[in-house]
């Protein structure tokens, strides 16, 4: 049965609290290493680190507005291989999601591994971050975190506000986690709700010794009224993507400003293949070609390919697209590729009745056959 608990918050610290908490973690005999975003002491950035040292945990930040990168490609490496001790990774919604479709990939694994996942509170765009967290990079996470469990804007000013894919999450909730950190309808001047999901959570928990807690009903009443909003934004989002891109011409407008960089594919935590085709000899083409496509239409835009490119990487992978936005994050000349692939995804998932990253037991579409599936389009009454 899952365990509820609680850890106090001393003076309103938040993130010292959460800090304190990671520590007692990173403290017990199992865990090697704690993965948690922390803070580069050499710029106001957060970046996911693995950490040995307690002390090292005095700048953890899980709750700064920045994701400049999806974690669950990192958690994959540790965990693809035997490393000789468990880590613990806290980790976000959509990370833990993306992992979770890793692991069906055979990416990555779980038996050396304590998923902590902790309430999101979303994220800006890196450009925007940049302008807004100021020299006292402390204070502005303190200011974030209080202002949007607070009920307020991101941006009290409205000079920025978050990235579209935070702004259109329905999942801001850890699912899959083997413990999750509660801060969305609690009062976290006081106190931040902990509770286990699995087995190995539970197991986790006791040793922790915390305050057992009851989850105050306000915190569903949080819940469902952030999903409600966040679903709003999302389905206005579909609707103003599918009558941007519903013909090739809109299409190829949409996806005009396209340089073939691949920042996108990096980015992806679920775009695993070793190697893409579109880095092999398949698209590096003669150029003899490019002048008799040229002389074919007039004029030919360079770099080619580029429609092909994300409509390959569609059908690729929009099974397992957790929207976690770092595609448009990656992208030099601003498309809003996480508003074409989310729209695209949410039909093939529900196509499929697939959740990505809900269950590590559901198997991936397409990786099973099913003798009942898409009777009208193959022609079986």
């Amino acid at each position: 049965m899952a365990k509820t608990a609680s850890i106090e918050v001393k003076n309103q610290d938040l993130i010292g609290a959460l800090r304190d908490f990671f520590k007692t973690v990173l403290a017990q005999d199992e865990i090697s290493a704690i993965q948690v975003p922390w803070r580069l002491p050499m710029k106001n950035m957060v970046m996911p680190t693995l950490i040995t040292d307690p002390e090292r945990l005095n700048g953890a930040d899980p709750l700064s507005p920045v994701f400049p990168i999806n974690s669950a490609k990192i958690v994959s490496r540790l965990t693809r291989k035997e490393s000789g001790g468990k880590v613990a990774a806290v980790m976000r919604s959509c990370e833990i999601r993306a992992f979770i479709e890793l692991v069906k990939l055979k990416q990555g694994q779980t038996e050396n591994l304590v998923i902590i996942g902790i309430d999101c509170l979303g994220a800006f765009r890196n450009r925007d971050y940049f302008s807004w967290v100021g020299e006292d990079i402390e204070e502005s996470t303190k200011k974030y975190a209080a202002d949007v469990l607070g009920g307020k804007s991101a941006a009290a000013d409205g000079s920025i506000s978050l990235s579209t894919a935070c702004q259109a999450c329905e999942s801001p909730i850890p699912v899959g986690a083997d413990i999750t950190i509660g801060l969305y309808g609690i009062d976290t001047d006081h106190k931040v709700l902990i509770q286990s999901e699995t087995v190995k959570g539970e197991n986790l928990m006791a040793r922790l010794q915390l305050t057992d807690e009851e989850e105050p009903p306000s915190r569903k009443k949080a819940i469902d009224k952030l999903v409600e909003e966040r679903t709003a934004v999302r389905d206005n989002m579909f609707t103003e993507t599918h009558a941007a891109t519903d013909s090739l011409e809109k299409l190829t407008i949409y996806l005009a400003n396209c340089v073939n960089c691949y920042n996108c594919r990096v980015a992806c935590p679920v775009c695993y293949c070793r190697e893409c085709v579109f880095v092999t000899d398949v698209f590096d083409h003669d150029p003899s070609q490019y002048l008799r496509w040229a002389d074919r239409k007039g004029a030919l835009k360079m770099p080619t390919d580029t429609i092909f490119y994300h409509i390959t990487r569609l059908a690729h992978m929009s099974t397992a697209c957790v929207g976690c936005g770092q595609c448009s994050n990656a992208c030099p000349n601003d498309i809003p590729v996480m508003e074409l692939f989310r729209s695209v995804s949410q039909n093939t998932q529900a196509a499929f009745d697939y959740t990505p990253g809900q269950s590590i037991e559901e198997k991936p579409p397409m990786s099973v056959f099913k003798e009942e599936e898409f009777e009208e389009v193959v022609g079986i009454d």
